[in-house]
């Protein structure tokens, strides 16, 4: 574990002395002449910065202070600034490219303003963006399901990575959204902690006086297993959430299942939780599990509707594109899977910068039709 730890950590620490290194020397070359004074402090800050993230999150994993919560959370945004500093810096020499191609009168230092400038308004609406969490309202039509249920309306709330940078006041805005919505349900499809060394109790307290008429069902994600998930799903039950740890539930004749992200890795546990639940396939379910995946599974299991976030869609541009490759139209959305309905959420936090560009905040309101 420490070694798979140190090659990662070093892997990453890499990619970003490449990356600093990459929009220095772009920057240097399309930013005319500097004086040596700027030249040094340029080169000085950005290898500050290049060592800044590594560093607050191995900080951020074992102390939680004032210190440690500003340090991470600006070395965090920096590196979202960094994401899109270096896609400029590509796009200098591409365009600088083509102007010497066709001999159009432009000038390197003219390139380099217009691109870096655009890629800091980019960086400050992600900012933005990501903090203005919406509520994206979807309905669906489920075989079997209670006459009770149809017209009601269920709440998910997914990856709101609570810890360093998104911590209680972020959590009570949530609740604020869902008081106004006022759902009969809520469902927590992971990553509710971001991981880091915080006070699980304390920054979900405002759960505490938050309650749906039908309750709120939590299910673990991946973040949740940086460390040991027990304590997390001890504060959730303390803040008034059910766990569900591989489980079902019966929410007024309502089929909810929910599988643990350890429990969902391999295709034969996952199998077991479903096998071992007490599963009815002739009644409605709900599957929340954190990742939008195994769906050749729980579609035979006789599931409803699967719930899941854990992709954001990528977040930030361009790993929206990435994201896309991996997990194809269930990156985002309603889609069918056979007789299975599948919606995975953007999330309501975010993870690592706290930025959105090509993605946004939401809560997801589902209206049974």
């Amino acid at each position: 574990m420490r070694r798979r730890f140190l090659v990662f950590a070093g892997t990453i620490q890499s990619l970003l002395f490449f990356g600093h290194w990459f929009v220095y020397e772009t920057w240097v070359r399309f930013s005319g002449v500097l004086p040596p004074g700027e030249i040094k402090l340029a080169r000085l800050s950005l290898a500050i910065l290049s060592v800044s993230f590594v560093s607050s999150s191995i900080l951020a994993f074992r102390f939680n202070n004032l210190f440690i919560r500003v340090f991470y959370t600006l070395a965090a945004t920096w590196i979202g600034f960094l994401n899109f500093l270096a896609l400029a810096a590509a796009s200098c020499w591409i365009l600088y490219a083509l102007v010497r191609a066709f001999h159009l009168p432009v000038t390197r230092p003219q390139i380099g303003l217009v691109l870096f400038g655009a890629a800091i308004l980019v960086s400050l609406y992600g900012l933005l963006n990501a903090w203005a969490v919406r509520t994206k309202h979807i309905s669906v039509k489920l075989p079997n399901l209670p006459e009770s249920w149809r017209g009601r309306t269920a709440a998910l709330v997914t990856d709101v990575h609570l810890g360093h940078v998104r911590a209680r006041f972020f959590m009570q805005r949530v609740i604020n959204l869902l008081r106004r919505n006022n759902p009969d349900i809520v469902f927590i499809s992971g990553d509710l902690y971001d991981g880091g060394n915080v006070n699980p109790g304390e920054v979900v307290s405002p759960w505490k006086s938050y309650s749906p008429p039908f309750g709120a069902y939590f299910v673990t994600g991946n973040h949740e297993g940086f460390t040991n998930p027990a304590k997390y799903v001890q504060a959730v039950s303390g803040a008034g959430i059910r766990p569900l740890n591989s489980g079902l539930a019966l929410a007024d004749g309502l089929q909810i299942l929910g599988v643990s992200y350890s429990d969902m890795r391999s295709p034969e546990s996952f199998r077991a939780a479903i096998q071992n639940s007490g599963l009815d396939p002739s009644r409605a379910s709900i599957l929340l599990l954190h990742v939008p995946q195994n769906m050749e599974i729980s579609e035979p299991a006789g599931i409803s509707l699967q719930l899941s976030g854990h992709t954001h869609g990528g977040q930030l541009f361009p790993f929206t594109w990435f994201t896309r490759r991996v997990f194809r139209q269930y990156t985002y959305g309603l889609h069918p899977f056979g007789n299975l309905m599948v919606y995975t959420s953007y999330g309501a936090g975010t993870w690592g910068p706290p930025m959105r560009v090509g993605t946004r905040p939401e809560i997801v309101l589902i209206h049974f039709q």
